[in-house]
């Protein structure tokens, strides 16, 4: 695999944005917790970010880019902590932990919003409320992480004040179900989740001395919690990846070493080589030369980003990090282009997403990145 790295500007109008068009360029301080490069149904990249007033987003004025929309602004006071995921009918949904300051602990309540097609307004932010009552443990409540199933239900997640998890749903009719205690012991804030193209969601969340998994056994069923897995996940590393029909492989850094490794349940703990920063690795399948494979992000200890490919399931084989001469703030995203093609971004050091888009040529080479 090569990848290069280049200096470069493209940029495009920003008519029709739906939302509150910046007046001045405004700079993302840090990316949001999910995949924060969606591609929509029209074929068209949108990149999110955070700043301390709220939500940042580019999308390319067409499929392919190469331009880009100035940046959109959307307020959101009061957030402590923003995901964003997408479902299999392109919507992106963002849920947020909202801390609303006033006498005593802070009243925290979990959010969500809705991006219902490419470049159009976010909806208004709906409260999911807290499980909790109390107030002082409500404050404790952790940070949100939402997958949503084939049928196109949102399952929103959450660490409780007693270190459980809790599950919050909507229902076949679409009115949100009451909250449902998963159990768990630890939970820490930085798990994740996976929508297998079945319908079925798995859930991987790390406490101090394993991992905890929970998956359904139908699409849209119960959530029933299986065996603890012997694994040290650094809080906020953890990726998983639907790599075969319903199974999922797990990829983070150790808590202990730092050191990047894949698993899959049953298997042996691969490492991958490559030390992390502690920000998610992005991970994403793609069809390069004809083979089925899986391309890998993260940020090094330097700050610049890394990329490798290997075989979907084959990482034991084998994997190398390639330099992309890009840096950046947080976690880098993967996604695939309106034409198929892998495009890698990442926050720069400006608070501007620069984009790198698959170039023609065998394996995966990347052409000079660009500033959006």
């Amino acid at each position: 695999m090569r990848t290069r790295s280049g200096r470069g500007t493209a940029r495009g109008s920003s008519a029709d944005r739906g939302i509150g068009a910046a007046s001045e360029r405004h700079a993302a301080e840090e990316t949001l917790d999910g995949r924060w490069l969606v591609l929509g149904k029209d074929g068209r990249l949108t990149a999110y970010a955070r700043t301390r007033a709220g939500l940042l987003r580019w999308t390319e004025t067409r499929p392919g880019g190469p331009h880009w929309s100035e940046p959109e602004s959307v307020a959101i006071p009061g957030f402590t902590h923003l995901s964003v995921t997408q479902g299999a009918d392109t919507y992106v949904h963002f849920l947020g932990r909202r801390a609303r300051e006033g006498d005593g602990p802070p009243a925290v309540d979990i959010v969500h919003a809705i991006q219902y097609q490419t470049a159009r307004p976010v909806t208004e932010w709906r409260s999911l409320g807290n499980p909790h009552k109390d107030r002082e443990r409500a404050a404790r409540l952790g940070a949100p992480v939402a997958a949503v199933s084939a049928s196109g239900r949102v399952h929103v997640l959450v660490p409780n004040a007693g270190g459980g998890l809790m599950l919050r749903r909507e229902a076949a009719s679409g009115k949100w179900e009451p909250w449902a205690d998963l159990k768990g012991s630890g939970v820490r804030d930085g798990f994740a989740a996976v929508a297998h193209a079945s319908g079925r969601i798995e859930v991987l969340a790390g406490n101090r001395a394993h991992a905890m998994r929970w998956r359904q056994t139908e699409a849209d069923g119960d959530l029933g919690q299986e065996p603890n897995i012997a694994l040290r996940v650094t809080p906020g590393t953890l990726a998983l990846l639907e790599t075969a029909p319903d199974r999922a492989t797990y990829y983070w850094a150790d808590e202990e070493t730092g050191q990047l490794l894949a698993h899959r349940p049953g298997g042996w703990v691969v490492p991958l080589g490559g030390a992390s920063t502690g920000d998610r690795i992005a991970v994403l399948r793609a069809v390069l030369d004809g083979y089925d494979c899986t391309v890998l992000a993260h940020r090094g200890l330097d700050g610049q980003v890394m990329l490798a490919v290997c075989g979907t399931e084959n990482e034991g084989a084998g994997l190398w990090w390639s330099p992309t001469g890009e840096f950046g703030v947080g976690a880098p995203a993967l996604a695939l282009d309106g034409h198929g093609r892998v495009v890698l971004a990442v926050i720069g050091p400006d608070g501007a997403p620069r984009v790198a888009r698959q170039g023609a040529g065998p394996g995966l080479s990347l052409d000079p990145a660009v500033s959006v």
